[in-house]
């Protein structure tokens, strides 16, 4: 029974010595953080900086890479208590206090001895100044020289060239194009894109997708044309056509690049080639052509029958020097269009032979309240067609539409047929 008393009784004292090292262990740890607190605080207050950093100063840049003392903010110095009259403490922070709206010094009288801040002075400083002594007129005469340069310049046009012999075709691949001109005066930006036709028989015609709000478009697409063999590759001239969509009119021509494919050897593989965009070429003519319309009301049945039998003299609106017209034909009833019609389209041709015939229902008795008109169209299967010329025949039409009126009116049931000059559209 002793020994089982004797083991009980040290298993007893066991969390009393715990107990007592832990409190002694943690009165240690608690001073020790006390102690480390005051070394800190005690080497705060007596650490000083090694620099000031100064910022927000108009045209200043002053980094502490660049400082090789405290000498430049006035710290205490044999050197600096001597000429305390003329450099007093913090001089180049008073000195450039002193600096007017522009980020210039004042003028002050210079004395025979220099002072240190001079020579801490950047070349930015000197750059600053220079600027300030360029005058007015010499800097409208360059600004105008670069707006006149950027009118001028319409941008790159990038692309490549390459024939496949194993498929007999011709392959094209429209990169990007650079420093496009805003053609929206708002957004000062472009919706540019590429129409590209293969001259002089203009039979494949192709165009870009519509990249939005840029003046560096990069499209990457590329078009290949079969069934060109590839000696008459060097009769072919390629014409790019680089336009800016709008949505609510006509798309603005930015420019065009024409490229003769003569002397152009693409049998060694592809080539990367680059021209710069010009102005349209925009041929004007004297007139805009001849219609040959032919007439006649039928009052028993009170119809109209139109034919359109000949064009010609149509103006060159395009690069190739070749149209590809057709006549869109509107009746209109009281300034209302009631029916429309339209003729075929005659390839590469300013003298179109269409003799097509249209009849019309006349809604009232009479001719008085109607009017018709023809609209001569080049058909342009890239974009939209363009007007080249319009002829309105009715009772209010000036010249020999209102003559040719008034004939078919006087002399029903009989075909009247004459020629007419075509007004702009």
């Amino acid at each position: 029974m002793a020994p089982i008393a004797a083991s009980r009784q040290q298993f007893d004292e066991i969390p009393t010595v715990v107990g007592i090292f832990s409190a002694f262990g943690l009165v240690f740890s608690v001073s020790l953080f006390a102690w480390i607190c005051c070394q800190r605080k005690s080497s705060k207050s007596n650490k000083t900086p090694p620099y000031k950093f100064v910022h927000v100063l108009k045209g200043v840049d002053i980094y502490p890479e660049n400082l090789n003392s405290k000498k430049k903010f006035g710290a205490d110095d044999k050197s600096e208590t001597k000429n305390k009259s003329v450099t007093p403490k913090n001089s180049l922070h008073l000195d450039l206090e002193k600096r007017d709206l522009n980020g210039n010094f004042p003028k002050t009288t210079p004395k025979n001895q220099s002072s240190p801040d001079l020579e801490n002075l950047s070349p930015k400083h000197f750059a600053e100044r220079k600027k300030d002594s360029v005058s007015p007129d010499s800097l409208k005469s360059t600004t105008s020289l670069s707006s006149e340069e950027k009118q001028d310049k319409l941008g790159t046009l990038f692309f490549s060239l390459e024939y496949n012999f194993e498929k007999k075709a011709f392959v094209v691949n429209i990169k990007e194009a650079r420093g496009l001109p805003a053609m929206d005066e708002q957004s000062m930006t472009s919706d540019p894109y590429i129409k590209m036709t293969i001259l002089p028989e203009k039979k494949h015609k192709v165009k870009t997708r519509v990249l939005r709000k840029t003046l560096d478009p990069a499209f990457d697409e590329t078009f290949t044309f079969y069934g060109i063999p590839y000696s008459q590759i060097q009769d072919l001239t390629l014409h790019f056509m680089i336009l800016s969509f709008d949505r609510f009119s006509r798309d603005d021509v930015i420019g065009e690049v024409l490229i003769p494919l003569a002397g152009i050897e693409l049998s060694e593989g592809k080539m990367l080639m680059d021209r710069e965009i010009i102005k349209r070429n925009v041929r004007k003519s004297s007139g805009r052509g001849e219609l040959l319309i032919s007439l006649c009301y039928q009052s028993t049945t009170n119809t109209l029958t139109v034919v359109v039998l000949k064009a010609r003299h149509l103006p060159k609106s395009d690069v190739s020097g070749l149209s590809d017209p057709y006549v869109k034909v509107n009746l209109y009833h009281a300034k209302k269009r009631i029916s429309k019609k339209k003729t075929h389209v005659k390839k590469c041709t300013p003298n179109a032979v269409f003799n097509e015939l249209f009849v019309f229902d006349i809604p009232c008795e009479g001719l008085d309240d109607i009017s018709i008109e023809f609209l001569v169209l080049d058909s342009d299967r890239g974009s939209r067609n363009e007007v080249i010329g319009r002829l309105t025949l009715g009772s209010s039409a000036e010249g020999t539409g209102g003559e040719h009126w008034k004939e078919i009116c006087e002399y029903p049931r009989r075909q009247i047929a004459k020629w007419h000059m075509l007004c702009d559209g």
